[in-house]
């Protein structure tokens, strides 16, 4: 391979895990939104257990796009060697990472005088906020207008706001 070839190569890859990482954040900062208003009711740790639901299920679903990546690439006949799996794990890496602020608001909230129903409100708000600010920056680095990375912030915002609304539906 040459060294231009090379270098095309490395900056595709780089393409490539960039929007990985913002497509993995916006999704698991969504996802992270729906399992705080799907909590439903908690036992007798209930900030203990939402953090450990956030992040087991944005681990779950790493685990189901890293299959589906490998699956995807076998069908394509590509080997499925170290390489292929650890490439395919870090790219989905951000599904898991986009968990962890929203975990983390949970986890805190007790120190700011947060009771369990206002904890849940501020983990929504931080997995909404994640979900809005992670798809502004992916549209930002892809090079998108102002008005562009507006429309999706606000498709975002609107998406969010939707789930918002189902935490409202389901406990009213």
């Amino acid at each position: 391979m040459s060294e231009a070839e090379h270098t095309a190569a490395r900056a595709g890859s780089a393409e490539h895990r960039a929007r990985a990482d913002y497509t993995g954040a916006v999704y698991g900062s969504m996802l992270a939104a729906s399992v705080i208003v799907g909590a439903g009711s908690l036992g007798e740790f209930p900030r203990l257990e939402l953090v450990l639901l956030l992040l087991l299920t944005g681990v779950a679903f790493w685990i189901a796009h890293v299959h589906a990546q490998l699956f995807g690439a076998r069908l394509a006949e590509l080997g499925l060697d170290r390489r292929t799996v650890l490439r395919a794990c870090r790219d989905e890496w951000p599904i898991v990472k986009a968990a962890v602020p929203p975990a983390v608001a949970v986890a805190v909230s007790p120190l700011l005088g947060l009771d369990l129903s206002g904890s849940l409100w501020l983990a929504l708000a931080v997995a909404v906020a994640g979900q809005v600010g992670w798809s502004a920056a992916a549209a930002r680095r892809a090079g998108a207008s102002w008005r562009l990375v507006a429309t999706t912030a606000t498709v975002n915002l609107l998406l969010g706001l939707l789930i918002i609304a189902f935490k409202i539906y389901l406990t009213h």
